[in-house]
């Protein structure tokens, strides 16, 4: 049988087939447009989602016996606010997790309401990409929009509505909202009362291994495949992409490097850190994960080369780059402002320690160090809960650097697992959707015997030492600009 992946990104979707052995046949991308309507906003059509998604499909499937589709799943952008009227047409664009201009809600949640209140309510607290502040800042900026709200949804649970015509949405995705109660997997009550907005407008909760309903018979019929297909309820992208490489169980890490970077520790049992630095989600797996998520990591190299260089050769920029561990320049990742675990949407990408002499090698290393030193901020959070890690898998489109796998490996002392299929996300979702038609006996089974470890990058004691002493003077420069990143803005 065949299983489709469905990897709902911010800039594509990207749709992956895979058979019942875990062996992907097919990938195709489809892009589609990212709106900036003010600064600091970032929005997209939903309708542009599906429309690219079902294109997606049919051009993944042109080679293919589409009667041997059993299921589809996701991974998707987390966060984003889809709201739906009565006819379940879409009031406004989404509002991205990326976005930050719900600055004033967020404070509202945590300084009003307070964080304490709303880690017991949800284990989280307010981020400004987090769903909650986004419905009250349509309560509040657009209440002729709030009042026509029929159905919350997310984006990836949008796809699968369309689909199917059922609202969904699983735990994973759920726990990213700041309106769901994670440890006992339900809404929670406390949240739907201060964002003023009713559970029956929220979509039904499932496990992201369960199947939420088949296809409905005019989207199979365009489609060309059975309507008897099942459609998993998926997860949120860094849980989808934690199954995708086998980070499931407990005590099992994975480094993101994409857009946004993330490190993201499985764990059999619920906990949350005193600080809420890390995220506290429940997992795909049926279990739980703390995850820290800086909200630029190889978006900053790509910005870097791009639009300050002017190259797309990335490889060969690297190679310039020979001595590991000695580079006096300093970069702050932050130039989406920061989450995990600062919390800061003021915070701003920031070189230091350029001299005459610096060169556009160290400051290129110094973009990699940033992203892998900020990385290692949210890593101590977790190791100050007694959390003990010794290896990670890593995906994302920055993993594919060799170079930038070997600085991670030395700033965190981890062995860093380079797993034989790096497709995050959308492996994952076709995974889901083949634990979901019984291919696998669970998402840890599918896990096991899918996901191959093909080469593992060790830190060296020598390089270790070296940028431990580079880390602890990286760690004290944002404390230093804080203050004066609230000024600038």
């Amino acid at each position: 049988m065949l299983y489709i992946g469905v990897d709902l990104g911010t800039s594509a979707v990207k749709l992956l087939l895979m058979d019942s052995q875990g062996k992907i046949q097919n990938i195709v991308s489809k892009e589609y447009p990212l709106y900036f309507p003010h600064p600091g906003w970032s929005e997209q059509k939903p309708e542009d989602w599906y429309e690219q998604t079902i294109a997606g499909i049919k051009e993944l499937l042109e080679d293919y016996d589409r009667s041997q589709v059993a299921g589809i799943s996701f991974g998707g952008q987390m966060h984003g606010l889809v709201i739906l009227d009565e006819n379940d047409e879409v009031i406004r664009p989404a509002i991205l997790w990326n976005d930050g201009r719900t600055f004033e809600e967020c404070d509202y949640l945590n300084n009003v309401i307070g964080k304490d209140k709303l880690s017991e309510y949800t284990a989280n607290i307010s981020f400004t990409g987090f769903t909650a502040p986004k419905i009250l800042w349509v309560k509040n900026k657009e209440p002729e929009n709030f009042a026509r709200i029929h159905k919350i949804m997310l984006p990836k649970d949008y796809i699968a509505y369309k689909l199917t015509g059922v609202h969904c949405t699983d735990v994973s995705d759920a726990s990213g909202m700041l309106i769901f109660d994670v440890k006992n997997r339900c809404w929670s009550k406390e949240m739907c009362e201060i964002c003023g907005v009713k559970e029956t407008q929220l979509a039904k909760i499932f496990e992201s291994y369960e199947t939420v309903g088949t296809v409905l018979p005019a989207v199979a019929d365009e489609l060309g495949i059975s309507p008897e297909v099942k459609v998993a309820a998926g997860a949120g992208d860094n849980a989808a992409a934690a199954v995708g490489t086998g980070t499931v169980g407990d005590g099992m890490c994975n480094i993101s490097l994409g857009t946004s970077g993330t490190i993201f520790i499985s764990s059999n049992k619920f906990g949350v850190d005193k600080y809420n630095a890390l995220h506290a989600f429940a997992h795909a797996d049926g279990h739980y994960h703390l995850m820290g998520c800086m909200l630029s990591a190889a978006s900053c190299n790509k910005w870097w080369m791009d639009d300050i260089i002017g190259t797309d050769e990335y490889a060969a920029q690297q190679k310039e780059i020979t001595k590991l561990g000695e580079n006096h320049v300093y970069f702050l990742p932050y130039l989406m402002g920061e989450r995990s675990p600062h919390n800061n949407p003021n915070a701003r990408g920031t070189f230091i320690g350029m001299t005459m002499d610096t060169t556009r090698a160290d400051m290129t290393q110094a973009v990699l160090e940033g992203v892998a030193f900020a990385l290692r901020d949210s890593f101590e959070v977790a190791k100050s809960l007694g959390i003990q890690i010794d290896r990670t898998k890593i995906c994302g489109g920055g993993a594919k650097s060799p170079l930038w796998k070997k600085i991670i490996a030395n700033v965190l002392n981890l062995k860093v697992d380079i797993i034989e299929s790096e497709e995050g996300p959308a492996m994952g979702g076709a995974m889901l959707a083949a634990v979901a038609c019984g291919e696998y006996a669970g998402v840890e089974d599918a896990a096991a015997k899918i996901v191959k470890v093909i080469d593992t990058v060790e830190p060296t004691p020598e390089l270790v030492e070296k940028y431990e002493a580079r880390y602890q003077q990286f760690k004290e420069i944002y404390p230093t600009c804080k203050e004066l990143f609230d000024k600038i803005q």
